[in-house]
């Protein structure tokens, strides 16, 4: 499954009102996993950009002057999205500025027209799954981020990258999901990664050799966390239909 996890900064609010796209950031998932094929580029908006925009995520006019116009950069675009699901916080904003830009080209080139997104694109509005998941609360990325516990210190202004990459943290851990961890074939000796809180410990070995590591109490409790973590945000934890082996024990197998 190929996901694209997608954001946008814009002039303004209302495309109806001759906003334009100025940003998009979009990160790609196959198969729950980010694969590090990303989409990034600045637009030039033919336009002034809002004072109240500015304040929100920093870009200014002089910013994106010389960036390429959607135009020439539409295509490029359209073949990256075309035919996945695009992951999107509050899916309306952005797809309505995307297909008003879209709509525009088609009219500048008199020709049949890229999208509309909805008729090529799978779209899961993150917005939405959060209300549904926790209703009466506050549910904007800075919300998420403090719910799920996902370190976003680093946004003081929103992009669309950064955003996109955030997103897509929120989105694998609010549906009980983990990235891919990556376990480097050269390492020589042993050394750890990190994935989920969990410390994973590499080893490397002689062609044949298995060699088995058994948890610490650290590792165990760390582990218990992170399930009792999956239970609450997804509801139920594929791991508990293993049974007993559920449980980590320190005896080796």
């Amino acid at each position: 499954m190929r996901q694209i996890v997608l954001d946008t900064e814009t002039t303004g609010i209302d495309p109806r009102d001759g906003h334009r796209l100025i940003e998009i950031g979009a990160v790609e998932l196959v198969n729950r996993r980010l694969t590090g094929n990303n989409f990034h580029q600045y637009i030039n908006p033919e336009r002034e950009i809002d004072a109240e925009a500015i304040g929100v995520h920093g870009i200014t006019n002089e910013r994106v002057a010389d960036e390429p116009r959607f135009a020439e950069i539409a295509q490029a675009f359209w073949d990256y999205i075309r035919g996945a699901e695009l992951v999107i916080h509050n899916a309306a904003f952005d797809v309505g500025f995307i297909d008003h830009e879209f709509q525009l080209l088609a009219a500048e080139r008199r020709e049949p027209r890229l999208g509309p997104v909805a008729e090529h694109c799978r779209i899961l509005d993150t917005l939405k799954l959060a209300r549904d998941r926790h209703p009466g609360q506050r549910n904007n990325l800075d919300a998420l981020c403090k719910r799920y516990e996902i370190d976003n210190g680093h946004r003081v202004l929103h992009g669309a990258l950064l955003d996109a990459e955030i997103l897509a943290e929120v989105y694998l851990a609010m549906t009980g999901g983990q990235t891919a961890l990556t376990l480097d074939a050269d390492d020589s000796g042993s050394s750890e990664a990190v994935a989920g809180g969990l410390a994973i410990r590499r080893l490397s070995l002689a062609p044949g050799t298995l060699r088995v590591a058994s948890p610490n109490d650290a590792e165990l409790a760390a582990h218990r966390a992170k399930l009792e973590q999956i239970r609450q945000a997804a509801g139920h934890c594929h791991w508990d239909d293993l049974g007993e082996r559920s449980e980590l024990t320190a005896e080796p197998r």
